[in-house]
């Protein structure tokens, strides 16, 4: 590292508390950004053009947490990224975020497939795997929390853009689920490991790209879509019937929740488990609540619900399960249905994502995401009383189906838990507020009407 990269890195974190929340994938953007800390920075590729992977720490209040960014460099114009990737002109150099260029991101997959080390960057293929350099990537502009670049129509890797040290639960569910044969993920290709805290953390994830996957969401909402065209017809009559796909996704998520429990294991989850389980919904409650008005009257009617888990039937099982499940982590092949990303909830605590939970968690957070599908379009527009029940039949079809295909592998159904599934989703619902809240105010209308509906139901 000479003084000019050190004296670079030192005037871009300089400008990092402004530049930050302007990206999609910074978690922190309902809290000021008091400064933005160096942690760590490795010169990839020197000279002209420049790549640096840069660690820092960003401060907000009593919270320090770590990212990582791609910082490119080039004396000639900036290559073909988007307006927001512009950092500024440090040390003479201007500088952007390099996630977009896809000459710089090559190197990445090179030093992947020649197994390099840089520093303290250690680029690995996963045991037995063929992976080739030389193709450009793409970044793909729908992430959310985190960065994936696609290269050619072979391989995708994903950076992780929040850190957390140690071994990602994603790349280690993945690993996981490879040995035992899971024929519903990706397999890992690879793999990208830096040092946080001192401790080896992964930074990336290699896995093959399925150029011809169809994205479960989109799949949905265009189901949703065909049926709001005449929504006199029952979910089940218009052409584009999503409940054969949301049953063999059903029967794939249980699958995926055996294949976790024979490579993993299980855990009992006794009275104390469970009373903990209700003190953190609850804690959860509070902090939104404090900080969202519209949730304020529902506060009574979900403390309720979660109470009713003290009275579940115990030991509950417990274990390993994907998180952060949703019709956007999943994609249709000619072969089935994949589950993706095993990371966890963005927001979640690394304790949280490391924690064994209920298998009924990841169905809870499922069936949110159909009710998401299903209300969706009527974001922002006036109120239709037959669309919006259009929308909620469409839902309750395909929220039965994925059900009906759940029991179908597990061997029971996830309804006949009323009580815990209940009170998971509506303590799905508490997090989706607040990260409406936080990040699309104009959503905020989805959970708060989908707690009403479950509150409802269930009185």
């Amino acid at each position: 590292m000479t003084a000019t990269h050190e004296d670079l890195v030192r005037e871009l974190a300089a400008e990092l508390p402004h530049w930050l929340p302007t990206q999609r994938w910074f978690a922190g953007k309902d809290r000021p950004v008091q400064a933005v800390h160096p942690v760590s920075w490795t010169t990839v590729t020197d000279g002209d053009p420049l790549l640096i992977h840069l660690v820092v720490e960003v401060e907000q209040g009593r919270r320090r947490e770590p990212y990582q960014l791609l910082v490119g460099s080039r004396q000639a114009e900036i290559p073909d990224v988007a307006s927001s990737a512009a950092i500024g002109v440090e040390s003479g150099l201007t500088c952007y975020e390099a996630s977009g260029d896809a000459d710089l991101t090559a190197v990445l997959l090179d030093l992947i497939a020649q197994e390099e080390t840089i520093g303290d960057l250690t680029f690995e293929k996963e045991p037995g795997a063929e992976v080739t350099g030389g193709l450009r990537a793409h970044p793909i502009t729908t992430e959310q929390s985190n960065t994936s670049l696609v290269f050619g129509s072979q391989y995708i890797l994903k950076l992780f853009r929040k850190l957390t040290p140690g071994l990602n639960k994603d790349l280690m569910l993945h690993r996981a689920l490879r040995e035992v044969g899971c024929q519903h993920i990706a397999d890992p290709l690879g793999s990208i490991t830096g040092v946080l805290d001192g401790e080896p953390t992964t930074i990336g994830m290699l896995q093959r790209f399925l150029p011809d996957a169809a994205d479960g969401w989109v799949m949905a909402t265009t189901s949703v879509r065909d049926l709001m065209a005449d929504p006199a017809l029952a979910p089940g009559e218009h052409g584009g019937d999503f409940s054969g796909e949301a049953y063999r996704l059903g029967k794939a998520v249980a699958q995926v929740h055996a294949d976790l429990r024979a490579a993993l294991g299980t855990e009992p989850a006794d009275r104390d488990n469970l009373d903990a389980t209700v003190d953190a919904m609850t804690e959860r409650l509070d902090r939104v609540a404090a900080q969202v008005p519209e949730l304020v009257p529902h506060v009574p009617g979900l403390r309720s619900a979660f109470e009713e888990i003290r009275s579940v039937p115990v030991p509950v099982e417990m274990q390993y399960v994907h998180g952060d499940l949703h019709l956007g982590q999943v994609l249709r092949t000619l072969n089935g249905w994949l589950l993706l990303d095993f990371e966890g909830e963005p927001a979640a605590s690394i304790a949280e994502r490391a924690a064994l939970r209920s298998a009924l968690r990841d169905v809870a957070g499922m069936l949110r995401s159909f009710d998401y599908a299903a209300q969706q379009l009527l974001v922002g527009q006036p109120a239709d009383p037959l669309l919006t029940e259009a929308g909620m039949s469409w839902a309750r079809h395909n929220r039965d189906a994925f059900c009906d295909g759940y029991a179908k592998i597990a061997g029971s159904d996830p309804r006949d838990s009323a009580a815990l599934l209940r009170a998971l989703e509506l303590d799905k619902a508490v997090y989706e507020v607040s990260y409406e809240h936080a990040n699309r105010p104009d959503w905020l209308v989805v959970p708060l009407a989908s707690i009403e509906r479950i509150m409802t139901e269930g009185s």
